[in-house]
């Protein structure tokens, strides 16, 4: 089965990576306690939902950075 998250773990998660960008990196302990810190309420299942989407999304990003590098490099040479 896929990784379904619903809309309110998402629109939570990219409001707390605007506005919280340097706490959150790709660890996901690091990012769940983060989250638990800046989250009142909401049960422990949503908090871990929402650090789970904050770290794939740092993952992903890095990724794509990772890939762009190669990229310019080529471009100046």
């Amino acid at each position: 089965m896929g990784n379904v998250k619903t809309e309110q773990i998402k629109r939570t998660a990219k409001e707390l990576m605007k506005r919280f960008s340097d706490r959150f990196n790709g660890n996901f302990e690091n990012n769940k306690q983060v989250v638990n810190s800046l989250v009142k309420g909401g049960t422990p299942k949503v908090k871990n939902q929402i650090a789970g989407y904050i770290t794939r999304s740092m993952a992903a990003e890095a990724k794509e950075l990772a890939a762009e590098a190669p990229m310019e490099a080529e471009e100046t040479a």
